[in-house]
């Protein structure tokens, strides 16, 4: 998966583009990831990417990075092996562009906000 362009609101990713909350694994796109609180990260709204097992997750937590993402949540990733890189979404789609290239990644990215 390779993100080719993001605005507020707006992300492409292998040529399709959605407007809705994403959360990117090795193979496929989650298009309309919704958080059990919108602004605050909870383990709930990772679950999935838990059990995928992938080791390496990235957060992007808005335009202006109004998602926030407690220190319990990068704890509870550590827990099960996984590294989290949180930034604001701009920056966290050129990380997983990256790291994505390079290992399994997983991207968790707020669009907006």
């Amino acid at each position: 998966m390779k993100i080719t362009g993001y605005s507020f609101g707006n992300i492409t990713i292998d040529g399709n583009t959605y407007t809705s909350d994403v959360i990117i694994y090795p193979d496929r796109v989650y298009s309309t990831w919704w958080r059990k609180e919108g602004h605050l990260l909870q383990v709930e709204d990772l679950a999935d990417i838990v059990s995928a097992g992938i080791p390496v997750l990235i957060i992007g937590t808005g335009f202006y990075g109004a998602m926030k993402v407690p220190d319990t949540i990068i704890d509870y990733l550590k827990s099960h092996d996984i590294e989290a890189h949180v930034e604001k979404t701009g920056d966290a789609v050129s990380l997983y562009n990256r790291i994505a290239h390079e290992q399994p990644a997983a991207a968790a990215l707020h669009l907006t906000c």
